[in-house]
C-alpha cells in the first residue's frame, strides 16, 4: 500500500469470514493452510515452526501455525487469533470468531462478528455430523448467503467422487430445510493443499472453483442504506453544552434536519448536527454500518438501549414476541426463569411464556410435549420482556431482529425475532400514544426550563394501599409540604377525572377511565407539575397503563402496606404507623425524591 488512496481501497474490500465445523473436521488445518498459501504469515513463521518439529521429531502440520501465534499471544505479542487476517489479489479477508467461542453469540448481536461469509467443513471420512447441522443453524440466525461447504479430507478416501457426492446430497437436503442456499461445495485436502489456492488434478472429475477462487467470486456485502433508519443509542457525551448521541447506525440513512423519534421511550427531536470524530470536516450525513453521533435542536433525556428512527419509519415496540433461539447453556432454557434479554443496546429481564416447538438442532426432529430446551436444541417459543424494547422482524431488518439471552453472568443463547401479533391492550395504547406524541403541539417553553424555575421534574406520585390506611390524608399533606415549598403540585384524584364518564366502569368504560385519567395528569406533567394520586379505582394492572400515559415523565408509587411484602415493586413502602404521622411520612417521601433528582432546586430545604 503505498499511499492513503491505496490503503481505503482495500479497506473497503476487505471480508470478513467464518469458518465453522466440527471440531476435528481440520479447521485449524485449513485456516494454516490458508495463511501460508496467501503468504499472509509474518516472516519467517513457516520456516521456523517446519524446524521446531523437525527437531522434536514431528510431522509438520499446518495447524501448528495456529498453535504458534496463540503462543505468541500468550507471551504478550499484540496476535488477535480470534481475528486472523489474509489476502488475495483481489481483497483482504479477516476470520472472526467461530460458532462454538465463548463470545461469539455476544458478537453476533452486538455486531461486532457481522460475517459476510462463510466456510463449513465437514470430514470425508466422517461425514455428516450433529455438530455440522448444529453450525448450519447458526449459519441462519446469522442471515448469511455467501457460504461454502468444504468437504475436507478427501485424501483419506482416496479423494473418491461417490463420498462426495453422498455428503453433498444429504447436506444440502438438511441445508435446504432451513431455507439455506450453498454457493458450493468444494473437495479438498487442506493437509496437502490440494483446491485451497488453486485446483490439483487429484481430483479431475470436479470442475469447481478452489476455495479461494470461490472466495473472491463472493460479493461483498452491501451497506444497508434501503432499509429504514436504525441506529441503537450506545452512549450519551457531553462536550461544552452539547449532548452528543453516539452509536452505530444499523441500517438506513440519516441526515441533518430528520425528525427522530427514540424507542421505546416515545421521545423525539430534530438532528442539528452529525458528528465523527477525528476528520477535519463534520458530515452532513451518516449511512448503514458507520459509528456516529449527532445533536439535537433541544436537549431531551436519551439513554443507551433507546432506538433512533425517522418518525415515518417507525420500529416495533414490545413486550411480548415470537422467537427461534439456539441454546447453549449447560442449564436448560425453561419457563418462568428470568433471564436477561440483550437486544442491540438494550437489556431486559425477560422469562419464556410458551414453547412452541422444541427441535432437535441435528435432526431437525420435533420433540413433542417438550417445555423446556437442552443445550444445543433449538425452539420456537413466545418470551415477555418485563419491560417493552424496540425491534425488528429478521426477516425485515436482521440487525435489529437479533438478540442474546444471558443467564446469569454467561451468553447462553442466540436469536432471531420470527413474528409479532399486536394483541395486547399495552401494545395498542402504545400506538395511540405515540400518535399523540406526534402530534401533539409543543410550548415553546421546554421542560428544562419549567424544571429549573419549579425546583422540581415533572413527575406522577401514586399514593396505593388497601382501603382505610389513610392514603387520602397522605396526598394532602404530600400536596401542601410541596406547595409551601414552592414547588407546583396538583392533587388529581381518580373520581374527579371519572365524572361524567360512567358509574359503571367495566370493560372499556373502564380502559376509558384509565386513558382520561392518563391523559389529564400528562397535561399536568406537561406544564412541570407534581402529580398526585390516591384512587382505588386503578389496579396493579392499570399502572402500566398510567405509566405508558405518563411518559416520558416518572411515576413514583407509594405503597402504604401493614404487612411485610408489599403488593407488586413499589418504589417507596410506608407501614400503617408511618402513613398515620402525615407530616412526618409527607418529609420523607420528600426526601427520597429529592435522592431521585426529581425535587431538584433550592427551594427545598430538609
Amino acid at each position: 500500500m503505498t499511499d492513503n488512496g491505496t490503503a481505503l481501497s482495500l479497506s473497503n474490500q476487505l471480508m470478513r469470514l467464518v469458518i465453522v465445523g466440527h471440531v476435528d473436521h481440520g479447521k485449524s488445518t485449513l485456516v494454516g493452510r490458508l495463511l501460508s498459501d496467501t503468504g499472509s504469515l509474518p516472516d519467517g513463521k513457516l520456516d521456523f515452526v517446519k524446524e521446531i518439529c523437525k527437531r522434536q521429531g514431528k510431522t509438520f502440520e499446518f495447524a501448528f501455525l495456529l498453535d504458534a501465534l496463540e503462543e505468541e499471544q500468550e507471551q504478550g505479542i499484540t496476535i488477535d487469533t480470534s481475528q486472523i487476517f489474509f489476502k488475495t489479489e483481489k481483497r483482504h479477508y479477516v476470520i472472526i470468531d467461530a460458532p462454538g467461542h465463548k463470545e461469539f453469540l455476544k458478537n453476533m448481536v452486538t455486531g461486532a462478528s457481522e460475517a459476510e461469509a462463510a466456510l463449513l467443513l465437514i470430514d470425508a471420512k466422517e461425514g455428516v455430523q450433529e455438530q455440522s447441522r448444529r453450525h448450519g443453524y447458526i449459519l441462519k440466525l446469522l442471515g448469511l448467503t455467501n457460504v461454502v461447504v468444504v468437504v475436507n479430507k478427501m485424501d483419506l478416501v482416496g479423494y473418491d467422487k461417490d463420498v462426495y457426492n453422498k455428503i453433498r446430497e444429504e447436506y444440502n437436503a438438511f441445508l435446504h430445510s432451513l431455507d439455506i442456499k450453498v454457493d458450493e461445495y468444494i473437495p479438498v485436502s487442506a493437509k496437502l493443499g490440494v483446491n485451497i489456492a488453486a485446483r490439483k488434478d487429484e481430483m479431475p472429475w470436479y470442475e469447481g472453483p478452489s476455495v479461494l477462487q470461490m472466495l473472491d467470486q463472493f460479493e461483498k456485502k452491501q451497506r444497508l442504506n434501503h432499509l429504514p433508519f436504525r441506529m441503537p443509542v450506545q452512549d450519551v457525551y457531553k462536550f461544552d453544552e452539547r449532548r452528543i448521541i453516539a452509536g452505530r447506525v444499523e441500517a438506513g440513512q440519516l441526515k441533518k434536519g430528520d425528525r427522530l423519534i427514540f424507542s421505546p421511550s416515545n421521545k423525539t427531536g430534530v438532528v442539528k448536527s452529525i458528528e465523527a470524530w477525528s476528520v477535519p470536516n463534520q458530515p452532513v450525513t451518516a449511512e448503514a454500518s458507520q459509528s456516529i453521533g449527532f445533536t439535537l435542536d433541544e436537549q431531551i433525556f436519551v439513554e443507551r438501549g433507546d432506538v433512533a428512527t425517522r418518525t415515518d419509519q417507525l420500529p416495533i415496540v414490545s413486550s411480548v414476541f415470537d422467537v427461534n433461539i439456539f441454546w447453549m447453556g449447560k442449564n436448560k432454557l425453561v419457563r418462568d426463569k428470568n433471564y436477561t434479554l440483550k437486544l442491540t443496546t438494550q437489556e431486559a429481564p425477560c422469562q419464556v411464556v410458551e414453547f412452541k416447538k422444541v427441535i432437535d438442532a441435528s435432526t431437525l426432529e420435533t420433540l413433542v410435549d417438550q417445555d423446556f430446551v437442552a443445550k444445543n436444541d433449538v425452539a420456537e417459543l413466545t418470551l415477555r420482556v418485563q419491560r417493552p424494547v424496540a425491534f425488528d422482524l429478521f426477516g425485515e431488518i436482521a440487525t435489529t431482529g437479533r438478540f442474546v439471552l444471558v443467564d446469569g453472568y454467561d451468553v447462553c443463547g442466540g436469536g432471531i425475532v420470527t413474528t409479532y401479533t399486536p394483541a395486547i391492550k399495552e401494545d395498542k395504547l402504545r400506538a395511540e400514544v405515540r400518535q399523540r406524541d406526534f402530534n401533539w403541539v409543543k410550548s415553546d417553553i421546554q421542560a428544562q426550563e419549567r424544571a429549573y424555575r419549579n425546583g422540581h421534574q415533572s413527575a406522577l406520585i401514586l399514593i396505593t394501599g388497601e382501603a382505610g390506611v389513610g392514603k387520602a390524608r397522605l396526598a394532602k399533606k404530600l400536596e401542601r409540604t410541596l406547595f409551601d415549598h414552592n414547588h407546583q403540585s396538583y392533587l388529581l384524584d381518580g373520581r374527579n377525572v371519572q365524572l361524567g364518564v360512567s358509574a359503571n366502569i367495566e370493560g372499556e368504560q373502564k380502559g376509558e377511565s384509565i386513558r382520561r385519567f392518563g391523559e389529564v395528569a400528562r397535561l399536568f406533567l406537561d406544564a412541570g407539575h407534581v402529580v398526585i394520586s390516591t384512587s382505588n379505582v386503578f389496579n396493579q394492572e392499570d399502572h402500566s397503563d398510567l405509566r405508558l400515559l405518563a411518559e416520558p415523565c416518572p411515576v413514583i408509587e407509594i405503597q402504604v402496606t401493614g404487612v411485610e411484602e408489599p403488593t407488586g415493586n413499589p418504589d417507596m413502602t410506608l407501614s400503617l404507623t408511618e402513613a398515620q404521622n402525615e407530616e412526618a411520612s409527607a418529609e420523607k417521601i420528600c426526601k427520597y425524591l429529592k435522592e431521585k433528582k426529581i425535587l431538584t432546586g433550592h427551594n427545598y430545604s430538609i
